[in-house]
Order: C-alpha cells, then sequence, then structure tokens
C-alpha cells in the first residue's frame, strides 16, 4: 500500500496494547501459529509492495527504481509497526512506495495511473494467493497423505496455508475505498468531479474514519465474508487446475 501517513506515536500505543493483548492469550499453540505466519507475512508484503513499484516504473517512474523498491528483497519493503500489526491485528503494511505523478506517460490521466499503481498491490496478492493454493493442492496430490501427516510435511501445508490467507487478507483489505488504503484510490477515477473534490476536501476525516473501524474491529467483520467467499473460490480453482474432485 502506497500513502500511509499514520502518526507513530498513536500507531505504537495501538501496537502495544493489541500485542500485549494477543500475547496474554496465547498458548504453545499460539505462539507455534504466530511463528509460522511470519514466512507469509514477509512474502504478503513484499509482493504487495513490489507490485506498486513494478506498475508504477512501467508506467514511466522510475522513483521505486532509484529507492531500491524494484526489489522482491524483503527488507526493502518491510516497515516494523506493518509487520507487527499484520502478525498480532492481521491488519497492516510495508514501507510505501514513493512514485512522481509528474513522471507517469501522458497517454492515460495521473488518476487512472494512480489507480492502476494502487490496484497492483492487492492483484500481486491475489496471485500469490493462487499460485500458493495450487501448491497446496499439489502436495496433497502428489506427496499424498504420509507427507502431510508427518511433521515437516504438517509444517509446510500450514506454511502454505497461512501464506494463502494472508495473501488473501491483505488484498481484499486494502481494496476498502478509504484512506489511506489502496481502494481508496482505485475507485476515484470513476467518482464525478463534486465527489472526487468532497473526499479530497474532507481526507482527513476519512482517516478517523478507517481508524475507529479498524481499532473497533468492524473493518475486519465487514471483509471477512469476502475473505472467505474469495478463499473458497481460489481453493476450488486450484483443485479444478490440479485435477482435484
Amino acid at each position: 500500500m502506497f500513502g500511509f501517513n499514520f502518526d507513530k506515536r498513536t500507531l505504537y500505543i495501538i501496537i502495544g496494547i493489541l500485542v500485549l493483548m494477543s500475547l496474554a492469550t496465547y498458548g504453545t499453540e499460539g505462539i507455534f501459529s504466530l511463528v509460522l505466519s511470519i514466512p507469509a507475512v514477509l512474502l504478503a508484503i513484499t509482493i504487495h509492495e513490489f507490485g506498486h513499484a513494478f506498475a508504477a516504473y512501467k508506467l514511466g517512474d522510475d522513483t521505486p527504481l532509484r529507492q531500491g523498491r524494484l526489489s522482491l528483497n524483503p527488507l526493502d519493503h518491510l516497515d516494523p509497526l506493518g509487520i507487527a500489526m499484520l502478525l498480532f491485528a492481521h491488519i497492516g503494511w510495508g514501507k510505501p512506495v514513493q512514485v512522481d505523478p509528474r513522471n507517469y506517460n501522458r497517454n492515460i490521466s495521473v488518476e487512472k495511473a494512480d489507480a492502476i499503481v494502487s490496484f497492483a498491490g492487492p492483484l500481486m496478492n491475489f496471485i500469490t494467493a493462487i499460485v500458493f493454493a495450487i501448491i497446496y493442492c499439489a502436495i496433497y496430490k502428489f506427496a499424498g497423505m504420509a507427507f502431510v501427516t508427518s511433521e515437516i510435511g504438517y509444517i509446510i501445508v500450514l506454511i502454505v496455508q497461512s501464506i494463502v490467507t494472508m495473501n488473501i487478507g491483505l488484498g481484499v483489505f486494502n481494496l476498502i475505498p478509504l484512506p489511506p488504503l489502496d481502494g481508496s484510490k482505485i475507485f476515484l477515477p470513476v467518482l464525478p468531479y463534486n465527489a472526487k473534490r468532497w473526499l479530497e476536501n474532507n481526507e482527513q476525516m476519512f482517516y478517523f474514519l478507517f481508524l475507529i473501524l479498524w481499532i473497533t474491529g468492524i473493518a475486519g467483520h465487514l471483509i471477512a465474508p469476502i475473505i472467505g467467499a474469495m478463499t473458497d473460490g481460489i481453493l476450488k480453482f486450484a483443485m479444478f487446475v490440479m485435477g482435484i474432485k
């Protein structure tokens, strides 16, 4: 997600509370699941931010390239705050990809270019989820239950599952049409002129609204059915690809 401007002190307070609340309820199994989710978090954030950088570069802006963001190295994209939030609150972000709209190709409007760059992050998450869903089905089809139920097989399957769900969750979450999420820029080009100006003039109000929806967990409840439906659909598609009935 490119463009995240919450006050750091507020985020530290929120993260501290969430971490303490999470750790207080985690048993051995919870900590084990948390550790196994780390590869999924690193991959989801890296793929997401790379998607933004790649789209901007293809549209003529070399800012991400000059800043070393056109990379699949997780260290180039990780924000400690965003990682902590994704691990403990299942809502997080990477280091924002900076773009310069003045560099975009002039064959499309800046708004449309921004929408493409914004959508590229969630799109990469969905593609990654599909790829790993196919890998998940391939493990069951070719490795068999003996491998899946073994210690190493069980861990691998859990990691692959986590990658699928984490990427779907991050992709769907970022499509919420509220600043500072990608969805706020994706849908901007289709809005009437007056609606665009109103949204721009009241952007801070929407940041506040987003924060409320996020902290109260309402955002999670709203998108949970969408995440569930997408996960179902992607797994069914993967089963079809692998010839599993």
